[in-house]
């Protein structure tokens, strides 16, 4: 590793060992990035200031000089009047804006950490990836501060952005001049992005200043190939490295602009496609569909790039989604741990049911439990590599996702003898319901919090729309009302809403084994017979 621009070491010096790490390949050309390099200065520095860079639904559009002149009030308010010194980890919270974009870019291009979370989080999960990442910073939109100060986070020194008052981040004295960016090594970290754990506690997943740069220049570069004039949209917010990298690494890679929703449901995205003109949408399976029944009376012909992502993508969405619209769904698989997709295939190289073929950059193979290759045909654990790879922050789970060099992803896939990679099932308790991830347990453990819960259990159930949808299968103390939606209302003041269960079933006990193993296969047998 080169020498760290960082002054707080904290991130450095909790990566795992080296002899954990996977297996890293810079084998294109366009990844062998400079010793010394800040991503966010990468991203804004270049020409074309007068271009557009940002639009959203109200207020003016942003152009590149603009983006790059917000971003520096920022950066010298953090390292100013915050106290912000290079590797201090800076929480970023709110609804997916211009502002908390520039945000996001003031952090990196000021040498500390961004450790982006999503609004819908709730005080007792804020709490955790605090405590994790060691958070003294938040930058927050004032809509989403009530949770965040109700997390009761030791020490955290909240700033508000988007309020009326003289202290809000915005409001603040800042030197006219350029900031200039703090010079850091291509290998200190960025960002921290947190993703469910199957046992419930959330993993804090470490990536470095050239891991940016790298996710853009192979899946965006090869594969979606954007255009200077391409006007990106799309779904998933800033918190899942999907969104991330689909709304502002890669547009602004390419000097191309993205539209940011607050709200990019179904409903919200046809028409904003079709007044905004956008030609490149990042969403998951259960937005397609669910917008094929609502395509009638909007435009969407200025498509040219729909990206599918988060959960299995089915031939036969894809082939209504072709039919209705004549745009090609890519599809694709990333993670977390990856930072973005590693496996997929564009325009006539797309076989629908199938995930594709490794992005240029990447390797990957399908295994077995021992770590060997098994033929083509036969299913296996997916293992993948490249310019990117899994390091947990402190996380003894590294030991499970890197194996022999490769990251292990947790899917079961089949490569097929022409080197098309198919998706068979998720190899773990990780529930994927309408592309977002959650972990049975973490809803276990937030039920069990509930005065009346005795034992639970979640499992996912296939649902046509959804992929999966949770299920908790609950016994209750004696005497008590089965109410599902008082469980319901009290797991949303637990947990963000996307990981509460759709269905809630009622029973004396759980199924043990003789010696009192739960058997959850049989829960998740009677959830597929319903």
């Amino acid at each position: 590793m080169h020498l760290s621009a960082h002054v707080d070491t904290f991130a450095r010096d909790h990566l795992p060992p080296p002899d954990e790490w996977p297996e890293l390949r810079f084998d294109l050309p366009e990844l062998r990035y400079p010793d010394r390099l800040n991503c966010a200065a990468e991203l804004l520095d270049g020409p074309g200031a007068d271009r557009s860079v940002f639009h959203a639904p109200t207020g003016p559009t942003w152009t590149y000089g603009e983006l790059r002149a917000r971003v520096d009030r920022i950066a010298y308010l953090l390292t100013g009047d915050l106290g912000v010194v290079p590797g201090n980890r800076v929480l970023l919270r709110g609804p997916t804006t211009p502002w908390l974009a520039a945000c996001w870019l003031a952090v990196l291009k000021a040498g500390a950490v961004a450790v982006t979370v999503l609004a819908q989080q709730r005080p007792h999960e804020l709490a955790t990836i605090c405590e994790i990442a060691r958070v003294q910073h938040a930058l927050c939109d004032i809509r989403a501060v009530d949770d965040l100060a109700r997390a009761g986070i030791p020490g955290l020194r909240i700033t508000s952005y988007g309020g009326d008052t003289p202290d809000d981040l915005l409001r603040r004295p800042t030197p006219a001049t350029p900031y200039p960016a703090v010079d850091t090594a291509a290998d200190d970290v960025a960002l921290i992005a947190f993703t469910s754990g199957t046992t419930g506690r959330p993993k804090g997943c470490m990536h470095f200043h050239r891991d940016v740069l790298a996710a853009a220049d192979t899946f965006s570069k090869h594969v979606l190939r954007p255009h200077q004039d391409d006007v990106f949209a799309g779904s998933p917010p800033l918190g899942f490295t999907f969104g991330l990298g689909g709304l502002v690494i890669f547009p602004l890679r390419a000097r191309a602009s993205t539209l940011l929703l607050e709200q990019a449901g179904p409903r919200q995205l046809l028409p904003a496609i079709a007044e905004h003109r956008v030609s490149v949408l990042f969403t998951a399976p259960t937005a397609y569909r669910a917008m094929l029944d609502a395509l009638d009376g909007h435009d969407v012909s200025s498509l040219r790039r729909c990206v599918s992502a988060g959960e299995n993508l089915s031939a036969a969405t894809w082939r209504a989604w072709h039919e209705r619209t004549g745009v090609r769904i890519i599809n694709g698989i990333g993670a977390t741990e990856l930072l973005h997709i590693f496996i997929s295939a564009a325009d006539q190289r797309i076989r629908p049911g199938t995930t594709g073929v490794p992005v240029p950059g990447w390797q990957a193979r399908v295994q077995g439990t021992n770590g060997e290759p098994v033929p083509d045909g036969e299913p296996g654990l997916l293992a993948v590599r490249g310019p990117i790879g899994c390091r947990y922050l402190a996380d003894l789970r590294q030991r499970a996702y890197v194996r022999d060099g490769w990251n292990v992803t947790g899917d079961t896939y089949v490569r097929e003898p022409d080197g098309y990679f198919r998706y068979v099932s998720r190899a773990d308790d990780m529930i994927i319901s309408a592309g977002y991830n959650i972990a049975g347990p973490e809803v276990e453990e937030a039920l069990l919090r509930h005065p009346d819960v005795v034992e639970t259990a979640v499992v996912g159930r296939p649902d046509e729309a959804r992929g999966h949808v949770v299920v908790a299968y609950t016994v209750l103390r004696d005497g008590a009302q089965q109410d599902p939606e008082a469980l319901r209302t009290f797991l949303k003041s637990e947990l963000a809403p996307y990981k509460c269960p759709r269905e809630f079933v009622f029973l004396d006990a759980l199924p043990r084994t003789a010696t009192g193993k739960l058997q959850r296969f049989r829960l998740r047998t009677a959830s597929d017979r319903q």
